[in-house]
């Protein structure tokens, strides 16, 4: 089940449970989790993209070893709010995901690399540091958004959460 507003994607995890955050870009992926209570999130790996089958067992690995419940993907719109070539490669990667039989939230990831990339400069990190480090950072970013909207919910969507 593919998702676009957080709320249905609430009401798809009705036991709560960790979530993943991803950040796909043409060459890797930015892996993030959160814990259970979806209080925060935490970057976690950069996955090298190679071949879908390929990156699928490694997402397949990831999510029985981290126990995730459900995925949210850092969704790149336009700055006008509409699709681009980029965003529709993004929903294709989310329709092939399904087969992992999670819910998944599409989150709007407009600023996420920018915000992380500052952060990083402001804490004067070399490029190389931050080429290492930006697409984890960038999926914890998109993933604590995600999980701010979610627990400002009215506590009946959340009660699938709040039952855990």
């Amino acid at each position: 089940m593919i998702c676009s507003l957080a709320a249905d994607f609430a009401s798809a995890l009705p036991g709560g449970g960790r979530l993943a955050g991803l950040d796909p870009g043409t060459k890797t992926i930015g892996l993030a989790t959160c814990d259970a209570g979806w209080s925060f999130a935490s970057p976690h790996s950069t996955l090298a993209r190679t071949k879908f089958s390929a990156d699928l067992e490694k997402l397949r690995g990831f999510v029985k070893a981290e126990r995730i419940a459900g995925m949210v993907i850092g969704l790149p719109l336009s700055m006008d709010g509409s699709d681009s070539p980029r965003t529709q490669s993004v929903r294709a990667l989310a329709r092939n995901l399904v087969v992992l039989g999670l819910p998944i939230l599409l989150w709007d990831e407009r600023w996420s690399t920018a915000a992380v990339e500052r952060a990083m400069i402001a804490e004067d990190l070399s490029r190389a540091r931050r080429a290492d480090r930006v697409d984890k950072l960038a999926a914890s970013w998109i993933l604590q958004g995600a999980l701010d909207a979610l627990t400002r919910l009215p506590l009946d969507a959340q009660a699938g959460k709040l039952d855990s």
